[in-house]
């Protein structure tokens, strides 16, 4: 039976007294992850670990009035599978304060622990999906509204929530830096990260694609595990 080339690299490592993991998340410099969202269906947790991911934000709220139906199975089928989880908020900027969406977040598992296992909460920042492109606040109110909502946060967790969007989204809607405060999680769908929202030098998570080898959308941690688990352990 002819050997395989992966088996001639675990020999050549094992001589070299070196590990070599399966999959994706085996690559120099980056782990690979996703996020999903009750669109996604029954996940099987165990088969995309076995794939390579290592870690998922899973939908949570929106608003002050939605909660994502299958956020409680993702939330514990991806835990018991191993993954390094987090929850995250779809921001409704235009109907509640930053606060009150927070507050309704950190109370339908939002909420962080430094178990190195749970992510810190990211805050979604996006186009809006149903209106006014910024939901009818200027620049200045935005930066205020997200301020409102990392503040109310941090104070309930010790930790400042993750911010996603988009350079694009984040260039009209938004003034304020927040770099110093909340690691960023960019959206670009295209072979490399481009241009950052003003104020951040660098990202934490970059959402690459819409689809690809996990379910939801494709997302990298720009760092090793170790980097990632001290992410979560705050």
């Amino acid at each position: 039976m002819k050997r395989t080339a992966l088996a001639l690299l675990a020999t050549l490592a094992a001589a070299l007294g070196l590990t070599v993991a399966a999959g994706p998340a085996s690559a120099a410099g980056v782990v690979y992850g996703m996020d999903v969202s009750h669109y996604q269906g029954s996940i099987n947790w165990g088969a995309q670990y076995s794939a390579g991911a290592r870690f998922v934000y899973i939908k949570a709220t929106e608003g002050t009035t939605y909660t994502d139906p299958n956020f409680g199975s993702n939330y514990t089928g991806s835990y018991d599978a191993g993954f390094i989880r987090g929850a995250y908020h779809f921001a409704r900027p235009g109907s509640s304060s930053g606060a009150a969406q927070a507050n309704y977040f950190l109370a339908h598992g939002g909420r962080w622990s430094g178990d190195g296992k749970t992510l810190p909460g990211a805050l979604d920042m996006e186009y809006n999906p149903s209106g006014a492109t910024c939901y009818g606040l200027s620049a200045s109110a935005m930066g205020s509204w997200i301020r409102d909502f990392s503040n109310t946060y941090h104070a309930a967790t010790g930790v400042y929530p993750v911010i996603y969007t988009s350079t694009s989204w984040w260039s009209q809607c938004v003034s304020g830096d927040f770099s110093g405060t909340n690691p960023l999680w960019i959206a670009r769908y295209s072979s490399s990260v481009g241009a950052l929202p003003a104020g951040w030098g660098y990202y934490t998570f970059w959402q690459n694609a819409d689809s690809g080898t996990y379910p939801g959308d494709q997302d990298r941690f720009n760092g090793d595990l170790s980097q990632l688990q001290a992410l979560a352990r705050g």
